[in-house]
């Protein structure tokens, strides 16, 4: 029986935050305002453009400028997007422990695909990845389950064959609308609220990339068991 570990990309799979925070940035630079922290901007990182222009700018998607600036925006983080994105600690070993029991694992990301693509190219992990889906491949942004169906169907699984980690109420939100075993990544960019991430309801919750591996282990034996 196949099994897919299907991953966020920002906050879950790899952190992006260090790039994201610096494109905002830019943005002040370019209107006289001086840098803001990353540790500011970072709690945005997975809300992409809009929650960081939000964070930086104070700037809405209803403001007139906000499609200029996102363009800008997205041109600054598209040109130095590999600059300090790095695979979070321990998840090297986790995705090599997951091929090594004979399951597979995908991306599934609000980020669009031509960003997504070429920095899995950038971590190495673009040769093992069975799926890749960005915000741009169905036309639907968790939490709605577009993008997660659609990564079942382009893998040849069923959704109840995947289980899906992420670290933001929409991906829990999405796993679950879609079928899907569902894995909060307490490590990411939620924030540590362990009140407030118990509300979501997921089947688990981890603090560490090396914490998952116990998780997706028993999600898959109880697959097993189910299916005997």
């Amino acid at each position: 029986m196949r099994k897919l570990v299907l991953f966020d990309f920002d906050g879950t799979l790899a952190d992006t935050a260090p790039d994201l925070a610096a494109a905002a940035n830019q943005q002040r630079v370019r209107r006289g305002l001086d840098p803001l922290p990353e540790a500011h901007l970072r709690p945005w990182s997975s809300y992409g453009a809009r929650g960081l222009l939000k964070a930086a700018l104070d700037i809405e998607t209803d403001d007139p400028e906000y499609d200029s600036v996102r363009q800008q925006f997205l041109a600054d983080y598209e040109a130095g997007m590999t600059t300090h994105t790095k695979l979070f600690d321990g998840m090297t070993d986790l995705l090599a422990t997951i091929l090594a029991h004979d399951m597979e694992w995908g991306i599934v990301t609000n980020k669009a695909e031509y960003l997504a693509r070429p920095q899995a190219v950038h971590l190495g992990i673009d040769a093992d990845c069975t799926v890749l889906v960005g915000g741009d491949t169905t036309g639907h942004l968790k939490p709605h389950p577009a993008s997660l169906l659609h990564a079942a169907k382009q893998a040849g699984v069923e959704t109840w064959q995947c289980i899906y980690v992420g670290d933001d109420e929409r991906d829990i939100l999405a796993g679950k609308a879609a079928g899907m075993a569902t894995v909060v990544a307490a490590y990411g960019y939620c924030g540590p609220e362990t009140a407030t991430i118990r509300g979501w309801q997921a089947d688990a919750i981890v603090d560490s990339p090396a914490a998952i591996w116990p998780v997706v282990h028993q999600w898959a034996k109880e697959l097993v068991e189910k299916a005997s």
